[in-house]
């Protein structure tokens, strides 16, 4: 039995991976769930998995979720703040921890179960974005197991050598890039002087998967594939002139690993967090995830295109902050974050976001990422300057 603990369990991929725990009791048991402001949310999983403790990072949410599992007779612990939540994702009584919380507040956590050598299912971009260097070490010298639930990456880790985990020696393995697939989101047929208007309710309606609000956003700029690009990076050891961004709208092909003698091998299914996450729980085995089997004669047919730097301005600076090193993926993260908020907030226009985050990246100066200091700083600077860019921008 495999107890497991779900960082950010009422998101998208922690529903998603509850729904693969139910379908496999005599294999796993939920010991932790953990959430921000949904109460309700988790009061839910809490009534439906009974884990033995409940964090949220807000101590207002905590006191009302327990006040609810009081009055409902549950026997849960409940605990608030990042501390709680790095003593679930580091106590012996788990083995298993899902990284699902979205933004920067998942990098501690996510850390403290690399220094207790967890398997970590990794579906939080931004611990590898903002401290990739320092994430991989802990992960080697605590033997613990870091394994991608991003489609993408999941899907490169899949079409990788047979018996490798991760940190996949390239030039040993005959390997000459990767192709990270993106559908494009939903403007990647509009103008581009249409973009200024778009709108927070357009911007979230993506056209294959279902999502967050702000991995909604960050797809529509490609933000999202520029962090993936940075993730792919620290996950697989390549460079970035060997790690490709192509279009593919239909969401089928998943990501594709190109292969010296021409081979190249690609991981296909319908677009369903449940697989990757059914691959890196059971892995090396195979269970049943609840995804209908891909049909490729419906699918009919599947189209590849060039991403355009100049459609999707924040790809192009997620490759910049990559080649520049250090702590500018950390930066180029933190202005995101900020900008996207005041996005959906309504407080800027949509081609600000890669505005504001140009800005930060030419205005705060990239220092080397060896510690964990170091990598807050920088984040936390990058915000203010973020924040600054938005007032501006606010005001006009």
């Amino acid at each position: 039995m495999q107890h497991v603990t779900i960082l950010g369990s009422t998101g998208s991929i922690g529903i998603s991976t509850l729904d693969v725990l139910q379908r496999h009791p005599e294999k796993y048991r939920v010991f932790a769930l953990a959430a921000n402001k949904s109460v309700e949310g988790l009061f839910e999983q809490c009534l439906q998995f009974h884990p033995a403790m409940a964090v949220m990072l807000c101590p207002q949410s905590a006191e009302k979720l327990k006040t609810k599992l009081d009055a409902a007779g549950l026997m849960i612990e409940v605990q608030s703040g990042m501390q709680a939540l790095e003593r679930i994702s580091s106590t012996e009584q788990t083995d298993i921890v899902v990284a699902a919380i979205v933004g920067a507040a998942g990098l501690l956590p996510t850390l403290a179960a690399a220094k207790a050598g967890k398997r970590i299912l990794l579906a939080n971009k931004e611990a590898l974005v903002m401290s990739g260097a320092l994430l991989m070490r802990e992960v080697q010298a605590n033997n613990a197991v870091l394994l991608p639930v991003d489609s993408e990456h999941n899907a490169i880790w899949q079409c990788m050598p047979v018996g490798e985990t991760q940190q996949y020696q390239f030039e040993n393995k005959g390997i000459r890039r990767i192709i990270l697939t993106a559908s494009g989101g939903p403007f990647r047929d509009w103008d581009i002087a249409d973009l200024e208007a778009v709108t927070p309710e357009q911007a979230i309606a993506h056209p294959n998967w279902s999502m967050g609000q702000k991995i909604s956003v960050d797809s529509a700029t490609m933000m999202n594939k520029g962090l993936e690009v940075i993730e792919a990076h620290w996950l697989f050891g390549m460079p970035s002139d060997k790690i490709e961004v192509v279009l593919h709208r239909q969401s089928i092909i998943h990501s594709m690993v190109d292969y010296l003698d021409g081979s190249v091998l690609a991981q296909m299914g319908n677009p369903d967090m449940r697989t990757p996450i059914a691959n890196t729980l059971a892995w090396p085995e195979r269970i049943d995830s609840g995804v209908e089997p891909l049909d490729l004669v419906k699918a009919g047919r599947l189209d590849f295109a060039a991403a355009d730097f100049g459609r999707f301005p924040c790809l192009a600076l997620a490759y910049q902050a990559l080649n520049i090193g250090g702590t500018s993926t950390a930066i180029l993260n933190a202005a995101n974050e900020v900008a996207v908020e005041a996005f959906l907030q309504k407080q800027i226009k949509f081609t600000d976001i890669a505005r504001i985050i140009a800005n930060v990246l030419e205005s705060v100066p990239a220092t080397p990422a060896d510690s964990l200091e170091q990598i807050l700083s920088a984040d936390k600077l990058a915000r203010e300057a973020a924040q600054k860019q938005t007032k501006v921008l606010c005001n006009h």
